[in-house]
């Protein structure tokens, strides 16, 4: 031992160690509370402001275009031509349209016609993007690059020209717009299940279920999709808004619902002729309306993605 080493070992004493006491130490107060992955992203889904702000205006626009149609005295088929384009006021709250029809009745059936379609649609493709896409991912070679293949070919057609070739075969209808936008809807979603189940069907658990005499379907749908659920629901969240705006531009160039049915693309296509007589009601509510609804979607999408981001956790 040198002779630093040894002043340093004679100038410590018993005296200046204590043992610790623990009764009085915060352990709980220094530790964090253990949480599941869901109710971390269930709590900085909360913290979001804006992305509760736009599951709000969902859940409002939903049971409002649910119960306002049944408690409004004005039915939004009925022609009453002696109260033509009059301006909003406390008997007709967005005024009325042409044929002297009750805009705010109609606003909220044409929300009705909007939130059915794009949730419908979003659904199909849903379905059929995860049970197609789980099928490339898992099996991956040929079956993959055949299926990927045929995805390809079928994103390239031309949408409207996918909606024109149904209505030579269809009438127009919302039935004609859910199967339209179904054809290649799914595709994205289909894309994004194969990249998840790629990259997780060579987890641990998989391989253990697999080596346990499971079968693919069982994997891919008890196993797999469960822990690919966030950009799942992501995309869902996202894919809704867009089948509302194409439900509302093919009904504008008179390809998806037809009047007297009340869609907000009807809505505004009947508005643009209504805002050159200076009638500015009959365009703003419906635009503003779908304008909303699209914003809010958007918006709360965006929170769930950042919510599931593990990137962000702090």
């Amino acid at each position: 031992m040198s002779n630093k080493e040894k002043e340093r070992s004679d100038s410590l004493s018993p005296e200046m160690f204590q043992k610790l006491d623990r009764s009085k130490l915060d352990v709980d107060g220094a530790s964090r509370a253990s949480l599941t992955a869901w109710q971390d992203i269930r709590i900085r889904l909360l913290s979001n402001k804006m992305a509760m702000a736009g599951f709000w205006i969902i859940v409002a626009m939903i049971l409002v275009a649910i119960f306002m149609p049944l408690i409004w005295p004005f039915d939004h088929f009925t022609n009453d031509l002696s109260k033509t384009n009059l301006p909003p006021s406390s008997t007709h709250w967005f005024g009325t349209d042409d044929l002297g029809r009750d805009m705010f009745e109609r606003v909220w059936k044409g929300a009705q016609v909007s939130l059915f379609v794009g949730v419908v649609a979003a659904l199909i493709d849903l379905i059929i993007g995860i049970i197609y896409g789980g099928i490339m991912g898992y099996y991956g070679g040929k079956v993959d690059e055949v299926m990927n293949r045929f995805s390809e070919i079928l994103n390239s057609i031309p949408y409207l020209l996918v909606v024109i070739l149904l209505l030579v075969v269809m009438e127009p209808s919302i039935t004609t717009i859910i199967v339209a936008m179904s054809i290649t809807g799914w595709i994205n979603m289909a894309w994004i299940v194969r990249g998840q189940v790629m990259q997780l069907k060579n987890q641990e658990y998989a391989l253990a279920s697999k080596s346990l005499g499971a079968g693919a379907m069982r994997i891919i749908f008890r196993h797999l999709i469960p822990n690919a659920m966030g950009p799942i629901l992501v995309t869902l969240t996202l894919t809704i808004p867009s089948a509302i705006f194409t439900e509302a531009f093919l009904s504008f160039l008179g390809l998806g619902v037809q009047s007297p049915i009340a869609s907000w693309g009807t809505m505004i296509d009947d508005g643009v002729a209504g805002i050159l007589a200076d009638h500015w009601w009959r365009l703003f509510f419906p635009a503003f309306f779908l304008s909303l609804t699209i914003f809010a979607f958007n918006v709360f999408g965006d929170g769930l993605r950042d919510a599931f981001d593990p990137k962000l956790k702090k």
